[in-house]
């Protein structure tokens, strides 16, 4: 359990906000790179103090129920997207919308304002045989897909595929040389004639399930890492493995939210 505090926060978009949480407690931190994601515990608006669990296994959530709710942090997983060491820093960006906790947490955050963090790992794992990468994901795996990509080979060819609920969220990014980004979003600009209600709102994860669909997938042995909404994730492992032949051990997918039943903030 890494204690640390807010020191800056910025919007990197409109839909996008990058917080940086730093503190001597950094050097604590097993730093994975790729996809590691991260409980964050944050407190409750009108919270004063963060009161974190203090133990490091399984039994920190009965811990957590304990607290009384006046006192009780939220905690949500997100991922890292850059640590600096040195500095003592942690980079989160975070997919802000409507009045999700975590959304008004990172609106109001001040430098100084308490934040903590507890390893949870990653589930990147490319594999030595792998002669290509496909990625994919809606906005709640954008900020793991650039990690992702950070530490991709520059050789290694990579396809992309990255949903956002507007154009306004898409912007550039740096990526390796083999890599290719197709930017979608779900405002219409990325609708064709002939898809399905053209210009209604769309279940998020559609368009993007719908690119790989018409794809043409990388040749050879492939690696493909989806995460996101929970159909995107399960539709684009059962398409790949019924429609296209690939091997189940060669595909990582997570449903990092499910509509309906939760919200990714």
């Amino acid at each position: 359990m890494i204690t640390l505090e807010v020191r800056r926060r910025a919007f990197v978009t409109p839909g996008f906000a990058s917080v940086t949480l730093g503190g001597p407690a950094v050097r604590d931190l097993v730093v994975a790179g790729h996809d590691q994601a991260v409980r964050l515990f944050f407190p409750r608006e009108g919270q004063t103090a963060l009161r974190m669990p203090t133990v490091s296994n399984e039994a920190w959530i009965a811990q957590l129920m304990l607290l009384p709710k006046s006192v009780r942090p939220w905690v949500r997983n997100l991922t890292i997207r850059r640590v600096r060491p040195a500095e003592d820093e942690v980079d989160i960006e975070f997919a802000v919308h409507g009045d999700s906790p975590m959304s008004s947490w990172v609106r109001r955050a001040e430098p100084g304002d308490p934040a903590g963090i507890f390893d949870v790992g990653t589930m990147y794992r490319l594999p030595e045989h792998a002669d290509a990468q496909l990625l994919i994901g809606d906005e709640t795996a954008l900020p793991a897909i650039l990690s992702i990509l950070d530490g991709t080979p520059p050789a290694l060819a990579t396809e992309v595929y990255l949903e956002v609920a507007s154009a306004a969220d898409i912007r550039p990014v740096e990526t390796p040389a083999g890599a290719r980004v197709h930017w979608l979003s779900r405002d219409g600009e990325d609708l064709r004639p002939g898809d399905p209600n053209p210009g209604e709102e769309l279940r998020p994860g559609a368009l993007a399930l719908d690119a790989v669909r018409r794809a043409s997938l990388p040749p050879g042995r492939f690696y493909t890492w989806v995460a996101g909404e929970s159909r995107l994730a399960t539709s684009v492992r059962r398409h790949l493995v019924n429609d296209r032949g690939v091997p189940k051990r060669d595909i990582s997918f997570v449903g990092y939210w499910r509509l309906g039943r939760s919200s990714p903030g």
